[in-house]
């Protein structure tokens, strides 16, 4: 029988319950336990594709072309598997599902509701994502914090599935804060008390209290919490803040995690092996060296919008035993005239996906700038294709060159909707999503990082290179570096004469890892470092 380990939030929103679900992953696997992750998001959006990043986040892609919430990239860059289209469920889905199947009559004239209909539902897609792996172990993380009302029939459901399962095959994670109040210069334990007391109006006893708080309780702290919380002392676990996420992993094993819930779920796991993630965790803390990268968007103001770029710049500085120092610039502050004043001092400049046109003259000020100052330049998505663009206009001397996604006169269109997306009318899970092959071209800077033929990587776009422009650009020193195994659809460009300047249509950051950096990013990270010791 599968295990199951539910991990929810208590007190306030933003504690880590991704990180903590995904750290136990990590941990199970250095235990030779077979893990897989999920989450469960109460929002009513059927995925997060449409959401504004401002009030989202990124949107993280799946190899299977789903988009789903960033705690999956937490949980890929952790447990090192790769997730799929049951590894995140929405109400919006559920809702679908639901009243699809009311429509076939599916229901057989019942009345649909919320028990048993929604959390008979939810329970499906909790057993489906179990099932369609080896895993030993599913963890499931629920959003939002306890007490929210759209919670509530994610609640109902894993209680439902622990009842169904029986003891020893479920633990229930409690992640809570301990605040420490100023002036009576104490922890205080209430409001994680009232949290639980939330849980178990719900009919879920926690089994663990994972707390966050600034430093480790003391023992009559944790007795008090054990006591009026109804669970063990061994079993309040600290959950301390630490310089790096990735150390989380370490700072909880150190806490007995992963021993208390292995105890709980009668899992016969070996002696944990985290000497990589260890030595990982060393080179962090050994690197001295300071690598400026500027990092040139729209959402900059809320930096989870860039989440696994940001994630993925660091482990191409892990990789280079260098500290990577975001400059976060706001593309729309971006002229011609200020570029240098803005962009001066970087050692390597990255201009990440995006959607609409506000900001977009302000990036290709920027790749203009990096291409004529030779500063290491790395285009994801959009920044690909506005690379594109700002060749079109400054070298081929095409002044009105742009995408068709920002104009519709444009006479050179290099950047245009593919064909089979001009009759598409919805926006959701509409676009080119997933995991596609690219070839690379032998002699280029792709090719230097990724030294193979084949590659495949994930895509979230509409719009692509225009194929009309493809011999003009490359008759004017544009690289065209990777295409699809037809040849039809451009993946990656670069220029020659230029230390390290490379686009790609596809989105690298999305499969990067803290202990094994996607080869773009540790390549890229490597030019910004030469560039910054010169």
């Amino acid at each position: 029988m599968k295990k199951f380990v539910f991990v929810t939030g208590g007190v306030v929103s933003g504690l880590g319950k991704g990180i903590t679900a995904a750290a136990l992953g990590r941990l199970l696997k250095a235990r030779g336990v077979k893990v897989t992750m999920q989450k469960l998001d109460p929002y009513i959006n059927i995925d997060p594709g449409t959401m504004s990043p401002f009030q989202h986040g990124e949107v993280f892609v799946t190899d299977d072309g789903t988009e789903t919430d960033l705690d999956l990239g937490h949980y890929e860059r952790f447990i090192d598997e790769s997730l799929n289209y049951n590894s995140n469920i929405t109400t919006g889905k559920v809702y679908w599902n639901v009243l699809t199947k009311e429509r076939k009559g599916e229901y057989l004239g019942q009345t649909v509701q919320v028990i048993p209909h929604i959390t008979d539902e939810i329970k499906d897609r909790i057993y489906s994502a179990a099932n369609s792996t080896d895993s030993e172990v599913n963890i499931v993380e629920i959003g939002g914090t306890v007490g929210d009302m759209e919670s509530q029939p994610f609640l109902e459901s894993i209680r439902q599935v622990s009842h169904e399962h029986g003891d020893g095959n479920c633990v229930f994670i409690h992640v809570t804060l301990i605040p420490f109040v100023p002036g009576s210069e104490e922890y205080k334990s209430k409001p994680t008390q009232h949290s639980v007391k939330e849980l178990l109006s719900i009919g879920i006893q926690p089994d663990i209290l994972v707390c966050r708080c600034d430093a480790p309780l003391d023992p009559g702290m944790k007795r008090k919490i054990a006591m009026f919380c109804n669970v063990t002392e061994e079993c309040v676990v600290d959950n301390t803040n630490v310089s790096s996420l990735y150390e989380a992993p370490l700072m909880l094993e150190e806490n007995k995690l992963a021993d208390i819930v292995c105890k709980k779920l009668g899992l016969k796991a070996k002696k944990p092996d985290l000497t990589e993630w260890i030595e990982m965790v060393n080179r962090i803390h050994s690197c001295k060296d300071i690598v400026k990268i500027g990092l040139v968007g729209k959402y900059v103001k809320l930096h989870d919008a860039y989440l696994s770029v940001a994630e993925s710049l660091f482990h191409g500085g892990i990789e280079n035993t260098c500290k990577v120092q975001i400059e976060w610039i706001d593309s729309e502050d971006i002229t011609p005239e200020n570029a240098e004043e803005m962009l001066k001092g970087l050692h390597g400049i990255i201009v990440p996906g995006g959607f609409g046109n506000r900001g977009i003259e302000g990036k290709i000020n920027a790749i203009k700038y990096a291409r004529e100052n030779k500063i290491p330049m790395f285009g994801i998505c959009l920044g690909m294709q506005l690379a594109v663009v700002e060749y079109a206009r400054d070298v081929l001397g095409l002044t009105d060159a742009n995408s068709g996604e920002f104009s519709e006169d444009t006479t050179n269109p290099v950047i245009d909707i593919m064909e089979y997306q001009k009759a598409v009318t919805d926006k959701g899970g509409t676009m080119r999503l997933g995991i596609y092959p690219c070839h690379i071209v032998k002699g280029t800077k792709l090719y230097e990082a990724y030294q193979v033929d084949d590659i495949n990587e994930r895509h979230r776009h509409r719009y692509e290179f225009n194929n009309k422009y493809k011999e003009t650009l490359q008759e004017h020193g544009l690289v065209l570096s990777g295409m699809s195994p037809d040849t039809t659809l451009i993946e990656a460009v670069e220029i020659k004469d230029h230390p390290w300047f490379v686009g790609v249509q596809f989105h690298p950051e999305f499969k990067s890892r803290p202990n094994r950096a996607h080869p773009l990013f540790r390549e890229f990270i490597k030019a910004a470092k030469e560039y910054s010791q010169k």
